[in-house]
């Protein structure tokens, strides 16, 4: 991925704001031809500027309404299987690898506490998996964002 333009920054901006809008909408928003949006929006997907889209959907309707972290302490050599068999775990909705004392730091959704329980268990079960620490998250309070850094931009 190349670095972002005035005309890619904007087009960003527009969408984190509206990421719902179609390209018509964005044009007419920007004062751009629909072509130009629509073959600026797709090279910024060809090139990865856009990440998964799942992130938009609400895992409570689905009957998951808690959410905890849970941080990993991996054998450093299972890393990689750790890392397989926690993606088999369909709880598991994100997970990222750490520098420092802990190893992983897993995001997953639960029913309730015995739900988790019984997650954490499935983790902890994994060879290669030394323990776990488990934190119940009590909220979102800053959603993840782009647009001040899109604000921020040279």
């Amino acid at each position: 991925m190349g670095r972002l333009d005035a005309v890619d920054r904007q087009l960003l901006t527009a969408l984190a704001a509206d990421p719902r809008a179609t390209v018509v909408a964005l044009a007419e928003r920007l004062g751009m031809s629909r072509n130009t949006v629509q073959a600026r929006m797709a090279r910024l997907e060809r090139e990865g500027a856009f990440l998964s889209f799942d992130r938009a959907i609400d895992p409570e309707p689905l009957g998951y309404p808690l959410e905890a972290f849970i941080a990993v302490h991996v054998r450093q050599k299972r890393l990689a299987e750790v890392v397989d068999a926690i993606a088999g775990i369909p709880e598991v909705v994100q997970a990222h690898g750490l520098s420092g004392a802990v190893d992983l730091l897993v995001r997953v959704v639960c029913r309730d506490a015995h739900d988790l329980f019984r997650i954490d268990g499935l983790i902890l079960a994994i060879d290669g998996v030394e323990r776990t620490e488990t934190s119940l998250a009590m909220g979102e309070l800053i959603p993840y964002r782009l647009g001040p850094l899109l604000d921020r931009a040279d």
